[in-house]
């Protein structure tokens, strides 16, 4: 048995569940690589179209969960200076929690999360800049590998993974895969090459890792929503049963997978022009939505 299929079994046998139905509102996005606000800060583009979409997806009752690399932890050794640099985000994110309305998953890129010590330690409370003073984050937060969400309307589950399970160089081996980052490409990318997170990956190694996931959703009739490769994915239905968030990262917008009316849609956010110029953040459907049921046979 391949090793993704293995670490994907024990996820879905051993995950905590989250019931939804056609009453549900869930937003899923991943790979937001939030950094320290210098030059290698690859969210930094992105921060005030991630606020704006969380603004609205609160606004109107969502359930945020955040499918990994939700912070930028091979390059940056410490996670304060993240939070301080992007506080507007912690805090609207903070929002979520308190109304219990937020999940977090970590990735590759932010695996330290899986100690409740760093959790604990640092995701507690944060600095308000705002207020000037100390403010509860995240505190008594679980941050899962992976997460099933049931459905109690058609019965069927959707496996929410952040896509690097099985890889060698990015689960076996990431301590080796954070040195390389860290110490090899950040001093590269602080003196003007672009793009470590995406283009860390090569498109072979992307399209490996696409291929063993959609064989795995396909094999199983399991749906399965990742994120890690940064490339969003929605198949026509009845075609496929692996999907994909995209990232944060993007150049000049978001993307995200939406759950409502028992539909799954594929959304991105980005900066739209009013005839007086004006500019606001624009939420625009790429792929959907279509009934879950319909994807399977």
């Amino acid at each position: 048995m391949p090793a993704v299929d293995k670490k994907l079994n024990r996820i879905l046998s051993t995950a905590d569940s989250i019931p939804f139905n056609a009453q549900s509102k869930i937003i899923i996005m991943s790979d937001c690589h939030r950094g320290q606000g210098n030059n290698g800060d690859n969210f930094l583009p992105n921060q005030l179209l991630f606020f704006g979409a969380l603004e609205y997806y609160y606004d109107n009752g969502f359930t945020y969960i955040e499918l990994g690399d939700g912070d930028e932890l091979w390059e940056n050794r410490k996670i304060k200076p993240i939070i301080e640099a992007h506080s507007d985000a912690y805090w609207m994110m903070s929002q979520f929690y308190k109304s219990h309305r937020f999940y977090m998953l970590y990735g590759n890129h932010d695996v330290v999360k899986r100690r409740k010590l760093t959790t604990s330690r640092y995701y507690s409370h944060y600095f308000c800049e705002k207020d000037t003073c100390v403010l509860p984050l995240f505190p008594g937060i679980q941050v899962h590998e992976g997460l099933v969400l049931k459905n109690t309307d058609i019965n069927k589950n959707i496996l929410l993974v952040h896509g690097h399970q099985g890889s060698f160089l990015n689960d076996t081996a990431w301590p080796l895969a954070r040195f390389l980052v860290r110490y090899v490409w950040k001093p590269l990318e602080m003196v003007g090459f672009q793009q470590p997170t995406g283009a860390g990956m090569s498109h072979s190694n992307k399209e490996k890792i696409e291929k063993d996931l959609a064989a795995y959703a396909e094999n199983k009739q399991q749906m399965v929503i990742a994120g890690h490769t940064h490339r969003p994915v929605y198949p026509s239905p009845g075609e496929g049963l692996y999907f994909n968030d995209g990232s944060c990262v993007h150049p000049r917008c978001i993307t995200g997978i939406e759950i409502e009316n028992n539909q799954i849609t594929l959304i991105k956010w980005a900066v739209g022009i009013k005839k007086d110029r004006s500019m606001y953040v624009e939420r625009h459907i790429l792929e959907g939505p279509c009934d879950i049921a319909a994807f399977y046979k």
